[in-house]
């Protein structure tokens, strides 16, 4: 059997409230595969959570919720065996913060913390078009062990709702960060 994971979630002010969204819906129902999820969200994510979805039911979730600021939340420190970091989505100003080292809050320690200990950091950016500093950016988390995801649904799996667009890129991300999501491949019927 394996080992449940524990999962950090940091979501960002860029747009794409609804990647975040179905990335913790997703992960309240995988109780089987995750013993803990930790949530840190920048003031921006909960305006634009706010503005593009119409509410704050970020608060709803069954998981803990950290200040931004907490360097004291378990995840800031390499012992707390965190094995998983997902930034959905990932501003490119937290993007470039990651990629330099510069741990200004909560979620770009915990990054650091993520690459340092050889763990696994998914960010999902949101932004087009991108500049030569952004791909740059990108190409340093690369080469220091994290993966770039960008949120670019696919449209093979026809979907119907914004949630099962969306849910395109969350399955793919879960499957990145080494948690297994039962979703469309591509070669599989309608």
């Amino acid at each position: 059997m394996k080992q449940k994971k524990k999962i950090i979630v940091a979501i960002t002010g860029a747009s794409g409230s609804i990647y975040a969204k179905v990335l913790l819906d997703k992960l309240s129902k995988l109780d089987d595969q995750v013993a803990e999820v930790g949530v840190v969200m920048s003031d921006n994510a909960k305006d634009v959570w706010k503005f593009e979805l119409g509410n704050d039911d970020y608060q709803q979730y069954p998981f803990t919720f950290y200040n931004k600021s907490d360097f004291m939340a378990p995840f800031a420190s390499g012992s707390a065996r965190f094995e998983t970091m997902i930034v959905c989505p990932c501003s490119m100003g937290t993007l470039g913060r990651i990629a330099q080292g510069i741990s200004s809050d909560l979620t770009t320690r915990a990054a650091d913390v993520v690459l340092k200990e050889r763990r696994k950091l998914v960010l999902v950016t949101r932004e087009t078009p991108l500049s030569t500093i952004h791909i740059q950016n990108m190409n340093v988390v690369t080469q220091a062990g994290g993966i770039i995801c960008p949120a670019s649904p696919s449209f093979y799996s026809l979907p119907k709702t914004f949630e099962e667009l969306a849910a395109t890129v969350i399955d793919r991300v879960l499957s990145l960060g080494g948690i297994d999501v039962a979703s469309y491949a591509w070669g599989d019927q309608q």
